[in-house]
């Protein structure tokens, strides 16, 4: 009997260091001397966008900043978990709403019909929180930022209206994720190759991705794709090395969601990733389908990043057409530059974005001038 109860014990212990028990509570912002600080925000809301209950975090230090509609990857992998993880300091200057989409994270719900995740819902729901952030901080426009997934709906959001936004800022746009899959297919399996890791190349010879739609498509959502990416450096961030150990169980240890919010991270990721819009965004081309834009855009990219290749990002850069652009390599990130990168990041949403007085384009090491192109595509200098 004392074994079986020992045992219940360490169990109990075990799950609760996996999945510790919280109200889901964000946590305030205080001054020095333990006081909320006047202005701030520190909001975990659920607001009715197009019939369904969508789940989101404002968050800021003063109300009366500008805000920003922060759009996540995933989709399923909540941005406000990564900004826990890594702080980036955007609630310092802006007031920030992470948006979670229907049918992932604290917006998952089991009567969610897989129909209602389409591309087309996801825009219109993002142009309805924009709305409801518009009304609420009393502003005419407001940034739209988006990451990974979330710069095919955000720019897509943009592109159809221009007028609620000042600016679209895109961490690791995806671009042609077709042909970025394929490079860094071929990338990875030559790396294993090349070290004689034959387990892991017969692991991607399984896939043969270049032979049909559906061979790619089963690959993208594979969890070969993400284990060898983290593996090599190429994926999230740099330095994180597993999916397990850098996102799922960080992500259960979060204690901002409830235990039951943070197994349904996993459980709307898992739904949402043979939904159309999981789908559309493989078949993406940004190139074809969002040639210009009608507000400035700025591209932060991890010279790193094979998730969304950054020589695409760079290559769409230089063709697409909007009132004024520019592009930021992050020469030590890979996947997530706000995230790898802050001060930097910071210094450019700041500097360049929100006051517009010294606009840098980041060509390796060179800084140069503003590049505005009310007519004509610009080109890297």
């Amino acid at each position: 009997m004392r074994f079986y109860a020992l045992t219940l014990i360490c169990m109990v212990i075990a799950s609760l260091i996996i999945l510790p028990p919280s109200l889901g509570k964000t946590k305030p912002f205080l001054d020095d001397y333990g006081n909320i600080l006047p202005g701030s925000i520190a909001e975990k809301d659920f607001v009715d966008i197009n019939g369904a209950s969508l789940g989101m975090f404002v968050m800021a230090k003063d109300e009366s900043r500008p805000v920003i509609l922060f759009l996540g990857g995933g989709p399923g992998i909540p941005e406000y978990f990564l900004e826990q993880k890594y702080p980036s300091g955007l609630e310092d200057e802006f007031v920030v709403c992470y948006l979670e989409y229907r049918g992932t994270s604290m917006s998952y719900s089991s009567n969610t019909s897989a129909d209602t995740m389409t591309s087309e819902q996801y825009i219109s729901d993002v142009v309805g929180v924009t709305n409801y952030l518009r009304e609420r901080f009393g502003k005419d426009k407001i940034y739209l930022m988006a990451h990974s997934f979330g710069t095919y709906i955000g720019i897509q959001a943009a592109a159809q209206h221009p007028e609620l936004y000042h600016a679209y800022i895109s961490l690791a746009q995806i671009v042609d994720q077709l042909e970025s899959e394929k490079t860094a297919y071929a990338y990875m399996i030559d790396r294993y190759r090349a070290v004689g890791n034959e387990k892991m190349v017969k692991k991607f010879e399984d896939y043969p991705i270049f032979t049909s739609d559906d061979a790619y498509e089963r690959y993208a959502i594979s969890s070969l794709r993400d284990a060898a990416m983290h593996d090599l450096g190429v994926g999230t961030t740099r330095d994180m090395r597993s999916v397990m150990s850098g996102i799922f169980f960080p992500s259960l240890r979060c204690t901002v969601y409830t235990p039951m919010e943070r197994i349904n991270i996993w459980r709307g990721k898992m739904f949402a990733k043979n939904t159309a819009v999981v789908t559309d965004s493989m078949h993406f081309n940004a190139f074809e389908q969002v040639p210009s834009l009608k507000v400035p855009i700025y591209f932060f990219a991890g010279a790193y990043d094979y998730t969304c290749l950054y020589s695409l990002q760079k290559e769409y850069y230089a063709q697409i057409q909007a009132p004024l652009k520019g592009f930021y390599t992050f020469e030590n990130s890979a996947h997530s530059p706000l995230f790898e990168e802050p001060d930097k990041a910071m210094g450019i949403l700041t500097q360049d974005i929100v006051n517009g007085t010294n606009i840098r384009l980041n060509v390796g090491n060179e800084y140069e001038s503003p590049v505005a192109c009310p007519e004509n595509p610009c080109r890297l200098h």
